[in-house]
């Protein structure tokens, strides 16, 4: 007890503050120490961990037993989980002491004791600063040493290559604008969103966005309110006035309900302005993408944007909820002011709100200055995560070829150095955001709270303010108190407003992304794109074409019962010339069996034919879209039910409109690529390996079948036995040659 006592006389405020500095100090060195002990060992590991293995099991068990419920509950499998997690051994201090150890605690208190001698304000000062520098050093240090270590590399890596090369690109691309700054050009980007997402001001965007701002009002109104009555119900208990407690005390109980509808209110609107602003988005970006074939030339075509589906969902949804958190945290901190220097202008003078709002204006100046890389940041950020997204995704639609390969070590590999760029680039951002915070906070929080103190302070502590003259303690008190908070309250609505800077900064980021990808969807609909072109433009022999390859300067003519190529050259999107020009002409009622070794043009043939390709030159006559039909050798399968697979992509309605029942598609059901074809009945049709699978009876059926509903068709097949239900065929060689000649029995039949 005697040494508790001693204990207990030691530990000042000062003392105890100074002890948790030490013990928050240790424990992050501690931590470190432990992860990269871990880190060394998880390197070396090559042997088999019979508690993880069991740990593993147990899991397995708890996820087999937990089937069929809800998982996310607070009950014991929370709590168990939470333990796996938090696995941190605990330190309680006992205050049952052992004779035995009693003299190692005199001899450590003495030691602690002699600390404290040293541990003056002052010294812990400087200890916390010279802390706060060696850090900062050591991070630089680090930075730069990876730096010399990449410079000092001897050896070539594709992969470091290839990323440097994209970057080169991306930079040269981006050269001469930042992309993620507050500046003219966000704000003209902000304006075309909010054009989007606010329609009208008569669209229930704006009216849910008046009522979060009459909200906003009332709420500043009752927080104004609550100061007042507040202050009287102290008043009221310092003067021992029961009847004047009683009657302010009323008045709140009477008000909590209204408050709590405000603020309940206020959630409500901003909720709903930020799902309204992401379906108004959503809605206009998915009517540009599904537009024709747009979602196939931005990928296949365009290579401007990457990862189309993080910036269609969660780039679109963390921009309206950035902006909605925006429009709450700009407009209430802004009426705010402007109230509280109404009210203040009469209490302490126009001059005090009037240092206030110039303290604001110079630091928000400043602090969006140095903010700036938080918008590029961010872009880069979202850019990642799309790109790690990507890689899992990848996996789970490949997983099969995958398991064959064996490839999940190599898997692995990528998707932990797609993790890792990743996660090395949020360390960046976090590193930049808590040395911006220590500057905001100072800036936003305390240099503000200084002013409002050196304002509010100016006609109390001026003698010959006529203002309280004649004035008493309390009245005085009364008045400081009132002015006090709502400078206060002021104060800390100017560091909303420089704080807010930050959301916009980071706002930016998700405009300049969103804007991008509207930009590319308007070019795209538009019929322009743009790549990179590695090709030389160089045919097969070497030579380079007479006339420039140019995306789209050919023509394309509708007309119905007939496929005509005029001078058409088959060139890829990325300029390579597979055949210099191509004649030829196949009318209705006519089979054409198209053959050739791999890579020598067929699939791009079609493409350009389905018009997923633009046209290098020539006029290429054919009939509408519609009524030109695409079998795959794999077939797309839909959501929805066996009778959505038959005649996707019209929906029940179409079918209807078609005169036709879910009894005659019984007839279709042989083959789903082919019952889809049936259904359809177009003018012509493309069969791409898709007959591989069935007997040839079934396919004597099927072509004809064909011939009786006047379906004309262009198969590609290496079997021997469908040479006869064609009356010509397109033969590519690969070297930039083709033949188009009729079936005749002296034609040498090739395949399997």
């Amino acid at each position: 007890m005697a040494a508790w006592s001693k204990l207990q006389e030691k530990l000042t405020p000062r003392n105890s503050a100074v002890a948790a500095g030490v013990v928050v100090l240790w424990w992050i060195a501690r931590t470190r120490w432990q992860t990269n002990g871990k880190k060394q060992l998880n390197r070396g590991k090559t042997t088999f961990n019979l508690s993880e293995a069991i740990e593993q099991e147990r899991r397995e068990r708890e996820k087999t037993a937990d089937k069929g419920r809800d998982k996310a509950a607070v009950d014991g499998v929370f709590f168990r989980s939470s333990h796996t997690f938090v696995k941190t051994p605990m330190y309680c201090v006992s205050l049952d002491f052992d004779p035995v150890t009693l003299p190692s605690i005199h001899f450590k208190m003495a030691a602690w004791s002699k600390l404290q001698e040293k541990l003056t304000p002052r010294n812990s000062a400087v200890a916390a600063g010279v802390v706060v520098l060696w850090w900062i050093a050591r991070t630089r240090w680090q930075t730069n040493g990876k730096k010399q270590l990449n410079r000092g590399k001897t050896t070539f890596n594709l992969s470091e290559a290839i990323e440097q090369e994209r970057r080169e690109r991306e930079k040269t691309a981006d050269k001469g604008r930042d992309k993620a700054a507050v500046d003219g050009v966000f704000f003209r980007r902000l304006c075309r969103i909010l054009k989007i997402v606010i329609p009208s001001w008569v669209s229930a965007e704006a009216g849910y966005m008046l009522l979060v701002a009459v909200a906003l009002v009332c709420r500043t109104y009752c927080d104004v309110w609550m100061i007042q009555n507040g202050t009287s119900i102290e008043s009221a208990i310092i003067g021992r006035d029961m009847q004047l407690f009683k009657k302010h005390l009323f008045k709140f109980i009477y008000a909590m309900p209204l408050i709590s509808l405000m603020n309940n209110v206020l959630k409500f609107g901003l909720n709903e302005v930020k799902l309204r602003f992401r379906t108004r988005l959503t809605d206009y970006l998915y009517d540009k993408y599904l537009r024709g074939f747009t979602y196939y030339k931005m990928s296949n075509l365009d290579n401007r944007i990457s990862n189309a589906d993080q910036l269609l969902t969660q780039d679109v949804d963390k921009l309206c909820e950035s902006i909605g958190e925006l429009y709450s945290n700009l407009s209430k901190p802004v009426l705010d002011i402007f109230l509280y220097a109404f009210k203040l202008a009469g209490a302490i003078g126009i001059q005090g709100p009037g240092y206030m709002l110039a303290y604001l204006a110079v630091s928000g100046l400043i602090l969006t200055r140095l903010r700036r890389p938080i918008g590029k940041m961010t872009v880069i950020e979202q850019k990642y995560e799309g790109e790690f997204r990507y890689v899992n995704s990848r996996l789970i639609t490949n997983s099969e070829e995958v398991a064959f390969y064996q490839g999940n070590k190599r898997e692995k590999v990528t998707i932990e150095g797609t993790f890792k760029k990743l996660v090395d680039h949020l360390r960046t951002l976090i590193n930049f955001r808590f040395n911006m915070g220590l500057i905001d906070n100072i800036v936003a929080k305390y240099i503000a709270t200084l002013v409002g103190y050196l304002v509010v302070s100016r006609p109390f502590l001026d003698l010959a303010n006529p203002r309280h003259l004649h004035t008493s303690h309390s009245e005085r008190l009364e008045d400081y108190y009132k002015s006090g908070r709502m400078l206060v309250r002021m104060a800390e609505a100017i560091g909303r407003v420089i704080l807010a800077g930050r959301e916009m900064t980071r706002l930016a980021g998700f405009t300049s992304r969103v804007t991008d990808l509207m930009k590319v969807l308007d070019d795209l609909n538009k019929g322009q794109y743009q790549r990179t072109m590695v090709s030389s433009q160089q045919n097969a022999e070497g030579e380079k074409p007479s006339v420039p390859l140019i995306p789209g300067s050919g023509r394309v003519c509708y007309q119905d019962y007939i496929i005509k190529f005029e001078s058409v050259p088959l060139v890829t999107p990325n300029g390579d010339v597979l055949i210099k020009e191509m004649n030829f002409e196949v009318k209705s009622g006519i089979n054409v069996l198209v053959c050739g070794p791999n890579g020598c043009g067929k699939s791009s043939l079609f493409r350009i034919l389905g018009e997923l390709w633009p046209l290098f030159g020539g006029t290429m006559t054919k009939p509408d879209k519609t009524k030109l039909f695409y079998i795959p050798q794999r077939p797309y399968m839909t959501l929805g039910t066996l009778r959505d697979q038959v005649i996707y992509p019209d929906t029940k309605q179409d079918m209807i409109d078609k005169g036709v029942i879910d009894k005659d598609l019984d007839y279709f059901m042989e083959k789903l690529q082919m019952a889809r074809l049936f259904y359809h009945k177009p003018q012509f049709a493309i069969l791409d390996e898709c007959t591989s699978a069935v007997s040839v009876d079934v396919e004597g059926f099927m072509y004809q079948h064909c011939r009786e509903v006047g379906i004309s068709l262009f198969t590609v097949s290496h079997r021997k036995s469908l040479w006869k239900h064609h009356e010509y065929y397109l033969h590519m060689d690969g070297r930039g040659s083709y033949e188009y000649k009729p079936i005749t029995p002296e034609t040498t039949e090739f395949g399997s």
